[in-house]
This record gives C-alpha cells, sequence and structure tokens, in this order.
C-alpha cells in the first residue's frame, strides 16, 4: 500500500499532492503503514480514505477506496458510522464492539459485524483534522456463536429414541473425522466455514478456532477465487464437485494445492480435501527441466551451425589476408604502388570478419581458450579506470569485491572482454547517466539450484554487472542470449555481444543469466567454477611478430589442408623462406607421403579434414610413423566431444585461423629443429 499510495494521483484530490502535506498526516500515515493491524487513515473535511495493506481484505470487491471519501466507499452503511464519525471529528475517541452492518463488498447485500475504534487525529494547534479507524471484522466470531446456540437449541430438541443412533454414527464419524490424513470440511452454501477436521492444522497450519465462521473464500489464492467461486455456485445448485484443484493459503504465508470432492445436502456443504502440492511441484519441476532441455538443444544446435559457418568462413578469410599481404609485399618491391590504398581497405574488411568470426565462435563454445587459475577480484580492480573511460562522466561505477574471494578458472582476456562489454551494454541502457555496479562473490550451488540453472553443483566465483537503465520485458530477457539477436537500431550492434559471453561462461563450465524488467535496470551475473588452488600472475603481452628467420637448408614442411586456397597461400610463403613444401588436401594423401622417403621435418596440418580422418588422428599416425615429427595443428575453430571437453590435448601448437604468412612463419619457426 505504500507503494501504491505514492504511485497514486493525489493531485486533484483535497489533499492536494503528497509533497505538500502536513507533517502530522505524514507521521500519521507512516504510524499507520507500520501495522499489521487492518487500519484506515480518513482526513480532511472530506474524510479522504488511506489505508494499510492489512485493510485491504475488509474492503472485498468494493472499487478502490484509495483517495475517496468515507461516505462514498460506505454509502450503504452511512447512516450507521456518521454519528459515530461526528464523535470521532469532534475530538472524543469512540469503541464499538460486534456492530452489525449491511455492507455491499461483492455485488450483493451481506450481513456483517465489526469491531472498531475512531481515533481523533489533531494538528499542532490541536485541531481535529482526521480520524485514524482500527478495525477488525468479527463475523466469524459472531457466526459462530449464534450457530452454537443453534445447535445447542437443536440437539436439545432430540428425541431420546435417536440418541443411541445420533451417537453410534457420531462415534463412527468422529473417528473418521479425527484420524483423517485429508481436510475435512463444512459450511454453509455461502462458504462460511462450520466445522473442520485437526487435518488442518497439520496441511495448513490452521485450527478450528481460527476457521470457524469466517469464509472458505478469504483462504484462497486471488487467481482462483473465480474459479472457487464457480464451484461453489455448482453446489448451491445441487450439484456435486469432483477433483476441482485450487491453493489455499497457509498460516505461514506459503500456498498449497488442494484438489476438493465436495456435495450439497441440508443446507450445508460436506467437503474433503487432498494436498496435492507435492505432486505440483514434481508437475512444475519436469515442466522446468523439460523447457531447459529444451532451451539447451536450440542453443546447441545454434551452436553447431554457427561453428560450421565459421570454420568455412575462416579458410576464405585466411585466403584473403594471406593474399593480401604477399601482393602487398610484391607492391613494397615496387610493383603497382598505386594499389596500396586498395589494400587497407580490403585487410580492415578482413579484419572485421574475422572479428564476428570470433564472436560466433565464442558463442557456440569453440574458440580457442587459454583457462588460468584468475584472481576475479584483482582482475577488476586492475580494470576499474578503463571502464570508468569508457563509460564516461555521466556514470557512477560501484565496485563491490568480495574479501577472501575464491579464485576461478578461466581465460583472464576473455573476462575482461566479457566484463568491459557488459559496462559497454549498461552505458547504452542509461543515455542520461546513473549508477554501474560490478560485484564479485562465492557462491555454492546445491543440488536444486544447479538443476535450474542448467549446471553442476559446486562452487562457482560470481561476477555480477548491475545497471539502473531501462531494463528489459522478459520476451526480451529470453532471447538476450540469442545470436544475432540485438534491440538496437540498424547498425548500432550485431546481436553477438551477450552470445559471446553466453558462450565463453558456459565453455569455461560455468553459466550466465540475467535478471531485469522494465524500468528496473538489468544485472548479468557471470557463473565461473572455483579452482581449488592459487591464482597465477596474469601471462605477460604477445610481442608483436618480427620476420621470421629464413629456412635452414633441407628443411620441408608437411602441410594438410581441404582448402586449395590456403595451400597455395601457404606453399607460397613458406617457398619465398626457403622450406621445402609438401601438400595434401586430405589425410590419406598425406600418410602416403609419410610413408615415402621424402624428408619430412614438420607436418602442420588443419584439425577438420574430410574423409573420415581428422587432423588429429593423423597426426597420431603420423608419429607412429616419425616418432620425433613435431606438429602445428590449424584450425578455424577449437571443437568438442560430446561431453564437452575440448579434443585438442592441452599444450599442443595451435595457429587459429585466420592467420597471417608472418604468424604461420614464426610458429612453423619455433618449432622446427636448428638446420
Amino acid at each position: 500500500m505504500a507503494t501504491r499510495i505514492r504511485a497514486h494521483d493525489w493531485a486533484g484530490s483535497t489533499l492536494g499532492p503528497m509533497e505538500h502535506w502536513p507533517a502530522t498526516l505524514r507521521t500519521a500515515l507512516d504510524i499507520m503503514l507500520r501495522s499489521h493491524f487492518p487500519k484506515c487513515l480518513f482526513w480532511g473535511p472530506e474524510l479522504v480514505a488511506l489505508y494499510n495493506d492489512a485493510f485491504v481484505p475488509l474492503l472485498g470487491d468494493k472499487p478502490d477506496a484509495l483517495g475517496r471519501p468515507l461516505r462514498e466507499t460506505w454509502a450503504e452503511v452511512w447512516d450507521e458510522l456518521s454519528p459515530i464519525v461526528a464523535r470521532a471529528m469532534a475530538g472524543e475517541a469512540t469503541f464499538v464492539e460486534d456492530l452489525p452492518l449491511t455492507v455491499d463488498r461483492y455485488g450483493r447485500p451481506e450481513e456483517a459485524w465489526f469491531t472498531f475504534c475512531y481515533s481523533p487525529v489533531p494538528d499542532e494547534h490541536g485541531q481535529v483534522v482526521g480520524m485514524l479507524d482500527t478495525v477488525m471484522e468479527t463475523t466469524g466470531k459472531v457466526l459462530a456463536e449464534r450457530e452454537l446456540r443453534h445447535e445447542r437449541a437443536r440437539l436439545d430438541a432430540l428425541t431420546a429414541s435417536l440418541e443411541a443412533e445420533v451417537a453410534s454414527r457420531t462415534a463412527d464419524r468422529n473417528r473418521m473425522w479425527q484420524l483423517s490424513a485429508e481436510i475435512m470440511l463444512v459450511a454453509r452454501l455461502d462458504g462460511t466455514i462450520l466445522a473442520v477436521n485437526p487435518a488442518w492444522t497439520v496441511v495448513l497450519g490452521l485450527d478450528e478456532r481460527a476457521l470457524l465462521g469466517t469464509s472458505v473464500f478469504s483462504l484462497v489464492h486471488p487467481d482462483d477465487l473465480d474459479g472457487a467461486r464457480g464451484a461453489a455456485a455448482q453446489l448451491q445448485a445441487g450439484e456435486s464437485v469432483s477433483r476441482f484443484v485450487t491453493r489455499y493459503r497457509h498460516r505461514d504465508g506459503s500456498w498449497r494445492w488442494i484438489s476438493w470432492t465436495a456435495v450439497p445436502g441440508d443446507g450445508l456443504i460436506n467437503a474433503v480435501g487432498r494436498d496435492i502440492t507435492a505432486l505440483r511441484e514434481q508437475q512444475d519441476a519436469l515442466q522446468r527441466a523439460e523447457d531447459s532441455l529444451r532451451q539447451a538443444q536450440k542453443m546447441e544446435a545454434v551452436g553447431q551451425l554457427t561453428g560450421g559457418i565459421a570454420h568455412d568462413f575462416n579458410n576464405l578469410l585466411t585466403g584473403i589476408i594471406g593474399g593480401l599481404e604477399l601482393l602487398e609485399q610484391r607492391l613494397a618491391a615496387g610493383r603497382g604502388a598505386e594499389a596500396a590504398a586498395f589494400l587497407d581497405v580490403a585487410r580492415n574488411a578482413a579484419d572485421r570478419a574475422a572479428a564476428l568470426t570470433h564472436r560466433l565462435l565464442a558463442f557456440s563454445r569453440r574458440q580457442a581458450l587459454e583457462p588460468r587459475p584468475t584472481d576475479a577480484n584483482g582482475l577488476v580492480d586492475g580494470m576499474a579506470e578503463l571502464v570508468r573511460r569508457t563509460v564516461g562522466p555521466a556514470i557512477r561505477l560501484d565496485i563491490r569485491l568480495q574479501p577472501a574471494l575464491w579464485p576461478t578458472l578461466c581465460d583472464p582476456h576473455q573476462l575482461e572482454n566479457a566484463i568491459l562489454n557488459l559496462c559497454i551494454n549498461a552505458r547504452d541502457a542509461m543515455p542520461g547517466g546513473g549508477r554501474l555496479w560490478i560485484e564479485t562473490s562465492n557462491t555454492q550451488l546445491g543440488a536444486a539450484a544447479a538443476r535450474e540453472r542448467d549446471m553442476r553443483p559446486g562452487d562457482y566465483v560470481s561476477v555480477a554487472v548491475t545497471d539502473e537503465g531501462s531494463g528489459m520485458p522478459p520476451e526480451v530477457v529470453a532471447r538476450a542470449f540469442d545470436p544475432f539477436f540485438t534491440t538496437k537500431p540498424i547498425g548500432q550492434g550485431t546481436g553477438l555481444g551477450l552470445s559471446m559471453i553466453y558462450g565463453f561462461a558456459r565453455q569455461s563450465g560455468g553459466q550466465a543469466r540475467i535478471h531485469s524488467a522494465p524500468g528496473q535496470g538489468t544485472t548479468v551475473r557471470l557463473h565461473l567454477p572455483r579452482h581449488h588452488g592459487a591464482p597465477v600472475p596474469p601471462p605477460a603481452p604477445v610481442p608483436a611478430p618480427t620476420p621470421a628467420p629464413p629456412a635452414a637448408p633441407g628443411q620441408a614442411v608437411l602441410l594438410v589442408d581441404d582448402e586449395p586456397a590456403v595451400r597455395a597461400l601457404a606453399t607460397a610463403a613458406l617457398s619465398e623462406a626457403g622450406y621445402a613444401v609438401h601438400t595434401a588436401a586430405e589425410a590419406g594423401a598425406a600418410l602416403a607421403i609419410l610413408r615415402s622417403a621424402e624428408r619430412i621435418d614438420l607436418l602442420v596440418t588443419d584439425i577438420g579434414l574430410p574423409g573420415g580422418m581428422s587432423g588429429l588422428a593423423l597426426a597420431d599416425a603420423a608419429r607412429a610413423l616419425r616418432p620425433a615429427l613435431p606438429v602445428l595443428f590449424v584450425t578455424g575453430y577449437a571443437g568438442h566431444n560430446k561431453d564437452g571437453a575440448p579434443l585438442l590435448p592441452a599444450g599442443q601448437p595451435v595457429l587459429p585461423k585466420p592467420f597471417t604468412m608472418r604468424a604461420a612463419l614464426a610458429r612453423i619457426q619455433a618449432l622446427l629443429p636448428p638446420g
């Protein structure tokens, strides 16, 4: 109700805008809202109503009473209330117990009883400017007492000839009533509870004293009220109801699913309810698991597709970049120098295509990662100044690092990129400025929590980036990690930023989650696996490649790749560097060369080869034939087996595509023995 009162348009009421309310009104309102007892504050000459959450059930289905005069909301009982109100507004505190009133709360007149106190509220000058109504509905108690008197009179009127039969039947009924694990109910046709069995205490935490005389509808979940009233209408029409399921409020505030069977008779409802909460939770858990499986299958299918596209695309990029590099060398020698400007344009386009491929591979969890024990606190603290410069002065950065944070096992460079991209997204969500939080924490996930997040149980390090920007609706959150999905205008986003972060987290053995709602900002949380050991310092920056020294006399390289452009360009570059080059398009042809007497000093092979034999299998066969032969693997993506583990063993030399010929020659020279 505090939220509703703040959101209410008071400018058109006699109270005026909230910021102009007097201190007396604010104090009385604060006292009322903090109370767990039903209270309503009536203010000003028109007695405009403000009330707390506990007062809401007393209104029933009445139109919203907030900001309306007392005499309008309770017009049907104004004649009875007005004298009491007048006394209160004259400065006299009043107390009325069990006052009968015929109220209209559900579209029909109903008799109800109330015990209430009207307390005058004076301003700083002693002038009464309002009154505070503290109220409790006692209908249940009054009806219970009335029913009890009626029952006593009816029992007194029974003839002695029926006493034995009644006693026998009552004994049988009481045994079932007392021992049944299912809740039993006797109520009037309007839903007023007359009797409940002890199982109510076990199932719902409510005893008979708290229930007698109350309405059975007061316990029903608001979303199930229409259905419950429909079932009551059937019973009032003389029809039985079977397996009617609705939620009932437990004493602790939780909800229990109850399946009812009810029959009408003698103007009463006799009902039996079974608690099926555990069954419904199992069904809901199964549904969540099925939804999670479908999402995982969808994401895996997209990952496989993008991985395949990236593999072919990288072959083309290698040809483009290598061809441009060799052509650039010839231009530098004085042949067609006027084309140099166009070469720069082509190289920039190729570099952008390579970056796009890298993003596709990150999403599909096939990028080449270099995981190492990492101190996430040190990493975040070290990039704080970079983040501040990136998001600009209009955004306030708040970094919250958990002390004694566990080390995590991940690629620190990719973690930096993920955090920076999330901060850029947060900046874009707050064009007018705002606050940005980066937080770290230790997280332990049990079996249930891990299953909900599609993760393995265990210890994780969490890194969260939170903004107070515009937020996202549920349908956007559901698709935020999909590749190429973006809500930004054309030209302002590829739709691969969040998918890259998702792929990095999943490939690292963790998870990425988004929590957002319109107008409530966004939190993206990365869960990365804990490393049981000490973090290691970050690796030194890789120096810029230098021209490779020429080959030693007679050194020969076997190059295996199914892409003709790659073979042609690499052959040209290696030949110019002084190497003898043997080429093959698939593993069978390569093995034929390896079985021959040809000198081979190094095997360079693509991992993905046609013909049913991969580059990994070729390397094993080559080492069986030539045990000391070094191998350099070339790949457009880092493949994985069915369990998600990398196919390429750790420590194997890898040259990721796309690559420059200069970089390839440097790697080859480093692997070859001295000539």
